[in-house]
């Protein structure tokens, strides 16, 4: 019994010498993490020693127990250091396989830019929000009742003529013009509304400096009780004024469309000359019939101008066609 205490403290003092060393030399994490558990695990080399604690007088275990302590601190000390050395050097070796040679040409990325009827569109839009419009767009593949007849359109108007309009072979038809979202918006809303509706339209057009088959187009409309042409002027003044940047002298002539009476073609003052920019009137009783409203109770306003000829005059060019040629060398300018 005498030998007893010795030859655990004996135990304990080799395994310190033993793991400080194996601790110092061991060089990855997993390593570390095995000398951990076979050192100082449930079932490891220190449980074991300390099993032969029970073996001793009471006297003598508070000596054994105060060293295996003394032995487990200092082993746990050694684990943390050597976790922390090798955790720094992982971090080391992975910042130099993954360093950059800043004097190394660097990747250029071209940045794109917004194509110029893009831009308008959303210029235009941004405006019209502002003034408490709300965006809505409808089907480019149409049907004759939406794009002709709730819209006030004869049966024999020259719009509806093949030289004018792409009809489908199934009897629809490549909408004309988005004035086919008033109708739909109507017929799902009611009064007051304001939108603004932009997109895509399809006519037989010969395309030249001016006109090309597919354009874009902006129509608003506004539906309320006691609207007047008073409120369609001052709108369009107000559009043109934040479009252009500045206050536009602007006139009206009477003309005419199916789905508006009173109409009138819009000129703005540019550059010297008066220019036709867009078409508009009050919203005829007939097409209001068509969505249910009551046109003794609401009245309403459209207008509607192609989105091409605005870019042309915002960026000064000279033909529509270069806003379809893909020319990088012209789109980089925008």
């Amino acid at each position: 019994m005498t030998n007893q205490p010795n030859e655990l403290e004996a135990k304990l003092t080799a395994l310190k010498v033993d793991a400080q060393k194996a601790i110092a030399a061991v060089n990855t994490l997993p390593q570390l993490e095995e000398l951990r558990v076979a050192y100082l695990g449930k079932k490891g080399q220190l449980s074991q020693i300390l099993g032969g604690l029970g073996k001793l007088s009471p006297e003598e275990r508070p000596k054994i127990g105060a060293l295996a302590n003394e032995v487990k601190e200092a082993l746990q000390t050694a684990l943390e250091s050597q976790k922390s050395s090798l955790q720094a050097a992982e971090i080391q070796a992975r910042l130099e396989a993954e360093t950059i040679d800043v004097t190394m040409p660097a990747v250029y990325r071209p940045q794109g830019r917004v194509h110029p009827i893009n831009s308008t569109i959303d210029r235009a839009i941004d405006i019209f929000v502002g003034m408490g419009y709300t965006v809505e767009t409808g089907p480019e593949m149409e049907t004759d009742y939406y794009n002709f007849e709730a819209l006030n359109f004869l049966p024999d108007h020259p719009a509806r003529d093949m030289q004018d309009t792409l009809y489908l072979p199934d009897g629809n038809l490549l909408r004309t013009h988005t004035s086919n979202i008033q109708i739909h918006y109507m017929e799902e809303n009611d009064p007051p509304i304001r939108v603004i509706a932009p997109g895509r339209c399809y006519r037989r057009d010969t395309v030249d400096a001016t006109h090309t088959a597919v354009f874009h187009q902006i129509e608003f409309f506004a539906v309320d009780e006691n609207l007047t042409f008073t409120d369609l002027k001052g709108t369009i003044k107000e559009f043109l004024h934040q479009m252009f940047g500045e206050e536009m002298e602007i006139r009206f002539r009477a003309s005419y469309f199916p789905f508006t009476e009173p109409s009138a073609e819009v000129d703005m003052r540019w550059k010297g000359k008066w220019l036709e920019i867009m078409g508009c009137g009050m919203i005829d009783p007939n097409v209001l019939k068509s969505v249910g409203y009551d046109p003794e109770t609401y009245t309403g306003f459209a207008a509607g101008f192609g989105v091409e000829r605005v870019a042309l005059l915002l960026h000064q060019l000279d033909d529509i066609r270069r806003l379809y040629s893909s020319d990088l060398r012209f789109l980089r300018q925008f």
